[in-house]
């Protein structure tokens, strides 16, 4: 019994526990367990990435978003990615802490990918991707887009509800051309919504 014990101790992680574990740990849903915990290597980069950056559900989701997308499109194991798990972990980090926005994040993931530079800081600073969450700043740039909009501005506050909506998109659509999508856009929202009924 203790030389079977011991024999079961030193077995490598069964995927069907690595799933139990992911979901107990980390939260995560059943399906996103089960494709992460599919094989050893899938599961050691997923690890990696959330001891980077510390958020199982967005680690989750990069893994299997984008990264997996990556390496079908390229035909690559996962042991051949051209991002490292620290790479990835380190760009989540900066989506967290809104120096960029998802969509920003995107961008400095294919410039890993292509080799642009060896961090997600790295490609932020050399490209100037930095997010704007400075609200003075938003909020001048946004009095430029509704005084070059004026037309659609008194459009919006004669509408309805119903129709205010799609207006809405509009001038978040021009705030975020105006910013080269790099206004942090929960910003941008409240701000224009505060403009635009105030």
């Amino acid at each position: 019994q203790s030389f079977l014990n011991e024999v079961r101790a030193s077995l490598p992680e069964l995927p069907v526990e690595k799933r139990e574990r992911f979901e107990r740990e980390f939260g995560l849903s059943a399906y996103d367990a089960d494709v992460l915990a599919a094989s050893r290597e899938m599961a050691d980069y997923f690890e990696a990435v959330q001891r980077v950056c510390g958020d199982a559900k967005l680690a989750a989701n990069w893994v299997m978003g984008e990264l997996s997308s990556l390496l079908n499109k390229d035909n690559l194991a996962i042991e051949q990615s051209p991002v490292s798990a620290e790479q990835l972990g380190g760009m989540i980090q900066r989506i967290k802490d809104n120096t960029i926005s998802g969509k920003i994040a995107k961008m400095v993931f294919e410039a890993l990918a292509a080799g642009e530079g060896d961090s997600a800081d790295a490609i932020i600073e050399a490209k100037g991707l930095k997010q704007v969450t400075d609200s003075g700043a938003i909020e001048a740039m946004l009095d430029e887009v509704l005084a070059a909009n004026a037309a659609q501005v008194e459009q919006y506050r004669a509408s309805d509800e119903a129709k205010r909506g799609k207006m809405f998109g509009f001038f978040v659509g021009q705030a975020m051309k105006a910013s080269k999508g790099k206004a942090n856009p929960q910003q941008v929202n409240e701000l224009l919504r505060k403009k635009l009924e105030g």
